[in-house]
């Protein structure tokens, strides 16, 4: 049960956001989106050194001096995983904005949801690592890194509910549908996550690996999509703030509580 609860989290974050649809006739101010992301991105980052790395690096210190070999093989997988995630992608929108009418629009909103479910799959499988871990009884993952792992996921799902769910509304499309647009773009993650901790037996073997790949995806999208939003415009060192308290809280709670 904890660990269908921690994979649920993330979904719960992103269905949250997408609720905003029916509250809200703006989105969020600058000020609260980049407190969330500045949060959201010291949670990740810390929850990929004290959860994935170290762990995936103490597993192997069965290979002596070459213990960094599985987290740097797996931590480049996942870097350029979402690379390649992020070649396809931009390609995707430029497709969809080509066509013309009803079908423009909906291909847009089609690409949207389809960009952010894309990069959910990675964020489900570290979660789903993790608590596979978990359950198999590894002694380097406690369950607070894994709870905190799955609410610094869902506290940046968060935003990418509302991201797409208000965008669908303004549009024309109806709340209960815009709503479900947000919704459906988290749901790869508690399946990807189920999946994985289904397939426990056969992962564990690889855990190194798969963990430092988890926080190779999750650094990734930090840099690449949730520091630089949280830079921009005035008053950014709130961002900058809010992810040095996301990553001391983040940092206690692995720690203290592990």
């Amino acid at each position: 049960m904890e660990a269908l609860y921690g994979i649920l989290i993330p979904f719960l974050g992103t269905s949250l956001g997408a609720s905003f649809v029916f509250f809200m006739k703006k989105s969020l101010s600058k000020r609260v989106q980049r407190s969330l992301t500045g949060f959201a991105a010291g949670v990740m980052v810390a929850a990929s050194v004290w959860s994935l790395l170290i762990p995936a690096i103490t597993q192997s210190e069965g290979m002596g001096k070459w213990s960094f070999v599985p987290a740097a093989v797996g931590f480049w997988a996942g870097i350029l995983f979402l690379l390649l995630l992020d070649y396809i992608i931009p390609h995707l929108h430029q497709n969809s904005e080509k066509a013309e009418g009803s079908h423009s629009r909906l291909e847009r909103a089609t690409m949207m949801v389809l960009a952010v479910t894309l990069h959910n799959i990675p964020e489900g499988m570290a979660v789903g690592v993790v608590y596979a871990g978990l359950i198999a009884g590894n002694s380097q993952i406690t369950a607070a890194g894994a709870l905190a792992l799955s609410i610094g996921i869902a506290i940046q799902n968060f935003p990418e509910g509302a991201i797409i769910s208000m965008p669908l509304r303004a549009e024309g499309m109806k709340k209960s549908k815009a709503f479900a647009g947000g919704m459906l773009s988290g749901i790869v993650e508690p399946i990807g996550a189920g999946l994985t901790i289904l397939a426990a037996s056969y992962i564990v073997p690889a855990l190194p690996y798969l963990l430092s790949f988890a926080a190779g995806a999750m650094l990734y999208v930090v840099v690449e999509e949730l520091i630089p939003e949280m830079s921009q415009g005035d008053h950014s060192n709130i961002g900058t703030l809010f992810f040095a308290v996301g990553f001391s809280l983040m940092m206690v709670l692995d720690v203290a509580l592990g």
